[in-house]
């Protein structure tokens, strides 16, 4: 337990947002020290601009303020927070004029706490694809359609079970694992020609 009377790590988050219905915004600051930092690099690495994915996730938790009377810990918070923060990189993405309405940076909060700027493990051969070059990853991981995009970000970088990328995608366990065979094909593909530099780095 800790000062505030509750367990420490994501258990407590259902109970910080019973808090926060109940009118106690201390717990709402908790929810984004927790959870903002994986939020705001996740929406960076779906949408390539770092102050759009602040813009973002700042949406993200005023939605999930918003809810905060009608929050049911159904999932887990973080499963739910991703599937929020998913649909709004997701409908950005498709919206080609980048028009998409925002609740502001310089608008002020209704609230009190001021928001500042499967199996976990991959198999050898994901882990090889992922290591082959930071840069052309990242580009080849960019160009995947958006919900590969999505499941490789979630199952690489946020090590989430395929339970619960299913969860935030709204689809079934089998459809994410579909999502991900394609994904890894497609950098496979993409990141092909990288396979000789690897080698003549190895031999020198």
């Amino acid at each position: 337990m800790t000062r505030d009377g509750l367990t420490e790590g994501i258990d407590s988050d259902a109970e910080l947002m019973r808090r926060l219905a109940e009118g106690d915004d201390s717990g709402f600051a908790l929810l984004l020290a927790r959870h903002r930092g994986p939020v705001v690099r996740y929406l960076y690495r779906m949408v390539q601009n770092y102050s759009i994915a602040e813009e973002l996730a700042q949406d993200a938790f005023i939605r999930v303020f918003r809810s905060r009377a009608s929050y049911q810990p159904s999932a887990r918070f973080a499963t739910w927070l991703f599937r929020i923060a998913t649909n709004l990189a997701l409908n950005w993405r498709r919206d080609e004029r980048h028009e998409f309405t925002l609740v502001r940076l310089d608008e002020k909060p209704t609230f009190g706490a001021v928001i500042e700027i499967r199996d976990k493990r991959l198999t050898a051969e994901e882990t090889h694809i992922l290591r082959l070059g930071a840069d052309e990853v990242r580009a080849a991981i960019h160009a995947l359609p958006d919900k590969q995009r999505a499941a490789v970000l979630m199952h690489k970088y946020e090590e989430m079970e395929y339970a619960q990328i299913a969860s935030v995608l709204g689809c079934s366990v089998p459809a994410v694992k579909s999502l991900l065979f394609r994904a890894y094909e497609a950098l496979r593909a993409r990141l092909a020609h990288l396979e000789p530099r690897i080698g003549r780095s190895a031999a020198a």
